[in-house]
């Protein structure tokens, strides 16, 4: 028999490269319906609570709150069941032993991708209070999700540069001001508190651009971190130190949909918060600030050598 010419057997690559795109185009586009539809299904008793939250009567509020909390929760163990059905993703997950779902957290984490929220809720779901967020004053007008995080008290910040705070002097202190007004709501009921203390997603870009000493983090913001922790500190009452690591690469939500992620290993530590922390003013005290950033620079150091050994582990299993 003749053996297939160059041409053809190209041709066949070609053939099966094509037919694996549409596969994972069916399957992305599959599971993508069905996190749509269950955002939907659950969105429509939310919001018809959400309604009765806004009568003036507090013991109804809190009320209101518990099953807003509920549905949210529901929510996130439907994603949890469709990611579980669709995908093949094996989950390493270490350190959520010891949480508990009548504590109120800071949690803090590194960040690759917008799956890492998803991870999050997966993987803290009804093991410790909802997380809550602290969310760009744009994102409320995000289709479906952005009238959710109202409802569910999401603080809404109007981020400021430093020149228009310059030519606008009476809006410092704004954000601290929302921070505490939710406070009000989050001390009702136990709450974690989510930051990423990167400030935004890693990139091979972002990390040049800042030089950063960590090979697989971008530096810690401890402006934000110290944010939190001035204006809840009494609240919190430990820290959940997250560390997300994806073998194969920080994938894209359609790659995750797509059936492209095969495994995630997400590691957990639980903190004290210092007392210290609590008690200084980060804007105006340097020597307090200077002691803050320490503390998160030793923790991101460990966070970096974490993920070194992390990917080692990987690469030789």
């Amino acid at each position: 028999m003749r053996e297939p010419s160059g041409r053809a057997q190209h041709s066949e690559i070609d053939t099966k490269a094509l037919q694996s795109l549409r596969m994972q185009f069916l399957h992305g586009s599959f599971t993508l319906g069905l996190i749509g539809l269950n955002l939907l299904f659950w969105a429509i008793p939310l919001y018809l609570v959400a309604l009765v939250k806004l009568l003036p009567f507090e013991p109804l509020r809190l009320t209101c709150d518990r099953i807003l909390v509920q549905l949210a929760q529901n929510w996130i163990s439907g994603n949890q069941l469709i990611l579980s059905s669709t995908q093949r993703i094996t989950w390493d997950v270490q350190g959520i032993d010891a949480l508990q779902r009548k504590d109120w957290y800071l949690v803090i984490c590194n960040h690759q991708s917008w799956v890492d929220i998803l991870v999050l809720q997966g993987v803290f779901n009804r093991r410790i209070p909802f997380l809550k967020f602290f969310l760009k004053k744009q994102l409320i007008w995000v289709p479906v999700l952005g009238l959710a995080w109202w409802a569910l008290d999401f603080p809404f910040m109007q981020r400021h540069s430093r020149e228009y705070l310059e030519r606008h002097p009476e809006a410092r202190g704004q954000d601290l001001e929302v921070t505490r007004r939710a406070c009000e709501h989050f001390s009702a009921m136990p709450t974690s508190v989510m930051n990423f203390v990167e400030g935004t997603r890693f990139t091979a870009a972002k990390h040049a651009d800042q030089d950063s000493p960590y090979r697989y983090l971008l530096k810690p913001r401890a402006g934000g971190t110290a944010f939190v922790l001035g204006a809840m500190g009494e609240i919190l009452h430990r820290i959940v130190d997250v560390t997300i690591v994806y073998p194969g690469g920080a994938p894209s939500l359609w790659e995750l949909c797509s059936g492209r992620v095969r495994r995630i290993v997400v590691r957990v530590k639980v903190r004290d918060i210092p007392e210290w922390t609590r008690q200084g003013d980060y804007q105006e005290d340097a020597a307090f600030r200077a002691r803050l950033q320490a503390w998160l620079t030793a923790m991101w150091e460990e966070k970096n050598r974490q993920i070194g050994t992390t990917l080692a582990r990987a690469t030789t299993t």
